[in-house]
């Protein structure tokens, strides 16, 4: 007995076994008990099998839960020759930009609000493909607006060196900081 007619009862009726299914002959009893004593061990073992590979997955699987106005970050998969998001090759970010999230669809589907340069792209995203931002997004400046002062002064200098390189660093006290406060 294959193990689909085990469980449900029925033959499979696959393109392989397209046979028609006949009326079983008389059998005896005690034929009929065995065969019902095989086909509850096979379930019993499916169903061991079925635990086996649940425990398997549980381990990996994590609960992704997002509610509306979280700021997430998309996934772009780095695929060879497949161009998503604008992005392409295996060096680009992972994850990109930050979006809002306007519609929770389903229990893994969410809808986000997408810039317009990405008006191609369908808003509703599965799960998978997001990630929480850490932190506050209205926090973060765009490198454009930052202005730069000039440095009151260059405390140290210093040079490490990495197999064949050499990165040369300079620690910079800027205006209305303490020494303490001085960056590299």
């Amino acid at each position: 007995m294959a193990p689909f007619e085990a469980l449900y009862g029925r033959r499979c009726r696959s393109p392989i076994g397209w046979f028609e299914i006949r009326e079983a002959e008389l059998i005896r009893p005690d034929l009929m008990h065995q065969a019902m004593e095989k086909v509850k061990i096979i379930k019993e073992q499916l169903r061991t099998a079925q635990g086996h590979q649940k425990s398997y997955s549980d381990v990996r699987h994590r609960d992704l839960e997002f509610k509306e106005d979280y700021w997430v970050f998309l996934k772009v998969s780095p695929m060879k020759g497949v161009m998503r998001f604008g992005k392409k090759g295996k060096l680009n970010p992972r994850y990109i930009g930050q979006y809002k999230i306007i519609q929770r669809i389903s229990e893994v589907a969410y809808k986000l609000e997408l810039p317009p340069e990405m008006s191609l792209v369908h808003p509703a995203f599965h799960v998978s493909m997001l990630k929480k931002v850490a932190g506050d997004p209205t926090l973060i400046v765009l490198v454009e607006t930052i202005e730069l002062n000039d440095p009151v002064s260059i405390i140290d200098r210093q040079v490490r060196k990495l197999r064949n390189k050499k990165n040369a660093s300079i620690k910079v006290l800027w205006r209305n900081q303490q020494v303490e406060e001085a960056t590299w």
